[in-house]
């Protein structure tokens, strides 16, 4: 809590988690999803999302980027909880005095983005208010019965994996703001690559999982609140692309973003020792890579060390409040 006022976690278990009491499903509201009974076979997952314009896009972004980031990040939820995805909802808000040509460029951002994963528009809302363009995403996903992952199910020992690389979505916004120079690394934070194919094969591997929304130690400490536990990360072990590298070599005080600068949609899981080689045996079929960068420990917090030596961790991640 800062100045009095409640932090976004804060605020969800003080007033709206009481709120959830008596279904399993909502899980305390300590996961980014809600797990449904659908058939025999399955749950049904569903997630919502909203960005803002000014807030998680650039006020003048093109309108299917805006589109495809906004399901993005939302599909990205959805495989941290190991599900498929297969329709969503959408609630738009455009600012008064919204053209057409803005919402037709929007809608082919949609449809482009439908083909890529497989899914489809099953209903929604629009309005028109003062501003500014908001985009509201509900998807929906289908896991194996009683098999979706949440932030809650780490144990003592297990290690701590992370897909792709990280910090290009913090350093992306840099170079879309005009800050850095750097064409992959800007293309990474106006489009998100959520982790599709290989969410699904996390079921029956990982014990707790998390997508890079806020940044990697937020979300990778998210996890271990939930799981009552602590979190050592090693910072010599992350994960860089190499665009990411070069900005370091003239800039090594933008460790700080990389860590906690977030929009990179990636997966952070928690997975024992014995299933190790099931989760890059399952990477490789999902044709993404791998890192085991740390683990879970008894304890509070979350523990970062350069060269083993424990330093100052540079950002607790996005704040949203």
């Amino acid at each position: 809590m800062k100045g009095g006022r409640l932090g976004e976690f804060e605020m969800i278990a003080r007033y709206f988690a009481p709120l959830a009491k008596g279904f399993g499903g909502a899980r305390g509201l300590k996961s980014d999803n809600a797990f449904l009974p659908a058939d025999a076979r399955h749950d049904l997952v569903v997630k919502t999302d909203t960005i803002v314009a000014g807030v998680h896009f650039l006020a003048d972004e093109r309108p299917d980027r805006v589109a495809a980031k906004a399901l993005r990040v939302c599909l990205s939820d959805l495989a941290a909880g190991g599900a498929t995805p297969f329709v969503y909802q959408l609630s738009l808000s455009l600012m008064k005095g919204w053209h057409q040509e803005w919402v037709a460029r929007f809608a082919r951002g949609l449809a482009a983005d439908q083909r890529r994963y497989g899914i489809v528009l099953c209903g929604g809302d629009t309005v028109v208010a003062p501003g500014p363009t908001t985009v509201t995403i509900t998807a929906f996903g289908r896991v194996p019965r009683g098999r979706g992952l949440g932030r809650d199910g780490a144990r003592p020992g297990d290690e701590l994996w992370v897909s792709g690389t990280i910090g290009d979505g913090a350093l992306g916004l840099l170079a879309a703001q005009g800050r850095l120079s750097g064409a992959h690394l800007e293309r990474r934070y106006r489009l998100p690559q959520p982790r599709t194919n290989l969410g699904p094969r996390l079921v029956g591997i990982a014990h707790a999982t998390a997508d890079v929304s806020d940044g990697l130690l937020a979300d990778a400490g998210h996890i271990a609140e939930a799981s009552g536990l602590s979190v050592h990360i090693e910072r010599e072990r992350v994960p860089l692309s190499s665009a990411a590298r070069r900005v370091l070599t003239a800039e090594p005080g933008l460790w700080a973003n990389i860590l906690g600068g977030g929009d990179d949609y990636e997966l952070v899981i928690a997975v024992p020792p014995r299933r190790c080689s099931a989760l890059i045996a399952a990477a490789k079929a999902a044709g993404v890579g791998v890192t085991h960068i740390g683990a879970f420990a008894r304890g509070k917090g979350v523990c970062l060390t350069v060269g083993g030596r424990v330093v100052h961790a540079p950002r607790a991640g996005y704040v949203h409040f």
